[in-house]
């Protein structure tokens, strides 16, 4: 498995995998992503700013995709919690999804470590990696803890009113 990234030309299929992301949560109950994002403009500006990566598989099947968007992260202006690292020198994970039809093979741990192992090896200027879920999405906690964050937080009404996420950091570089 390998991360690519995203060019405009692949702006159909990261909001594909997207759609499909979002169909996933409501078919689990889950609230997240049922308004206005994450959105094109979103997906567009992360293109742009060189943060859209697709999730490729070791056939060459495109069977994800996600964000690594630079500090800082105003969405966590709101914090309620304390960070593992006072530093401006974090990256976040965001807009992470794995097409249903590839769903089941691991790809989604592997995206992790695959994003974990190259910050800790390649980006020695990258603190910490930050990441946040909704409430009730116990999939993605579980998977984001199984991968050695811990969570040091909550956001209230950040991305919809009333809507509750955990937030969630990973320190990669010991000062």
């Amino acid at each position: 498995m390998q991360l690519r990234k995203a060019t405009m030309e692949d702006l159909d299929t990261v909001m594909d995998i997207l759609r499909d992301g979002r169909n996933q949560l409501a078919e689990r109950g889950i609230d997240q992503w049922q308004g206005d994002y994450p959105n094109e403009e979103h997906i567009k500006e992360d293109i742009q700013h060189g943060w859209a990566y697709l999730v490729e598989s070791d056939d060459d099947q495109t069977v994800g995709a996600l964000a690594i968007v630079d500090a800082p992260d105003h969405s966590y202006d709101a914090l309620d919690g304390k960070w593992l690292l006072d530093t401006d020198k974090y990256q976040v994970i965001h807009r992470v999804a794995i097409h249903s039809k590839h769903a089941g093979h691991g790809y989604a741990s592997r995206l992790f470590e695959s994003v974990i192992d190259y910050i800790k090896e390649n980006r020695k200027d990258i603190k910490s990696l930050r990441i946040d879920t909704h409430e009730d999405n116990e999939i993605m906690q579980h998977l984001i803890t199984k991968n050695g964050f811990t969570k040091v937080g909550e956001l209230h009404g950040v991305y919809r009113p009333e809507e509750e996420s955990y937030v969630y950091e990973l320190v990669t570089q010991k000062d």
